[in-house]
């Protein structure tokens, strides 16, 4: 695992270090770190594939303690603390769970009504199936659906709610719209930030809980990122 530690923080391949290659057609694998044979569309130059769950394992766990542990009532400061854990990479599927858990957190130290401890479960039970590069290949980044899943969880939605099956997609479009209009490539980061903003907003307009923001997001990994905005980015420290 010290390898794995040391080699992604860029964002690259969890075994070398390489550059992802995306692939417009799945193409068979092996995972190189659980033998899992699976189709997908990326891999490292190297032709190296690791599977979501390997990827996110460790990430998840980190998730589930900062979010049971914090009292803090900012999912921005909740998202930023886990995401210095080294388990927590430049990009990958941990973020389709990091956000929606992080707004649960805050979202119960704000006074909202849940069973923090069973909320997480079900947001990692949901988030954990939304496979990486969906933001490319589906059109849905999985930070804009994990937002979606928080306002279902804590509305109490299923498929045949009325107003919180409502909120819920209206959730995920919000989110997705917001990062839809800053445009790509990719980044975890920012796409993360963004759906979480745009959540506390729209739980405090829909719902009445106020969670906290800072005034202002600064990212602190734009020198992991070999595809950041720069000076497009909102929360570009340079900017």
């Amino acid at each position: 695992m010290e390898r794995e530690k040391t080699k992604a923080g860029r964002g690259g391949c969890l075994i070398c270090g390489q550059e992802l290659i995306y692939y417009k057609e799945a193409v068979e694998m092996t995972c190189a770190l659980c033998g899992k044979e699976e189709k997908s569309h990326a891999s490292c130059k190297e032709g190296h594939y690791v599977c979501d769950a390997c990827h996110e394992r460790r990430g998840l766990e980190a998730i589930r303690r900062v979010c049971e542990e914090t009292s803090l009532k900012d999912p921005i400061a909740i998202m930023q603390e886990i995401m210095e854990d080294p388990f927590i990479y430049m990009h990958g599927p941990e973020h389709h769970v990091m956000a929606g858990a992080a707004l649960l957190a805050a979202y119960h130290n704000c006074g909202g009504q849940l069973d923090l401890e069973k909320a997480l479960g079900q947001m990692e039970e949901r988030g954990s199936q939304i496979p990486g590069g969906v933001c490319g290949f589906w059109g849905c980044c999985g930070a804009g659906i994990s937002a979606g899943i928080f306002m279902s969880i804590v509305t109490g939605a299923t498929p045949l709610a009325g107003k919180s099956w409502g909120l819920s997609n209206r959730m995920t479009a919000r989110a997705l719209e917001a990062i839809g209009e800053i445009g790509g490539p990719r980044c975890c980061k920012r796409d993360t930030f963004t759906a979480v903003g745009e959540a506390v907003r729209m739980t405090a307009e829909e719902l009445g809980v106020e969670m906290e923001l800072p005034e202002k997001i600064l990212c602190t990994f734009s020198g992991e990122n070999q595809q950041c905005l720069r000076g497009r980015c909102p929360y570009y420290q340079g900017k």
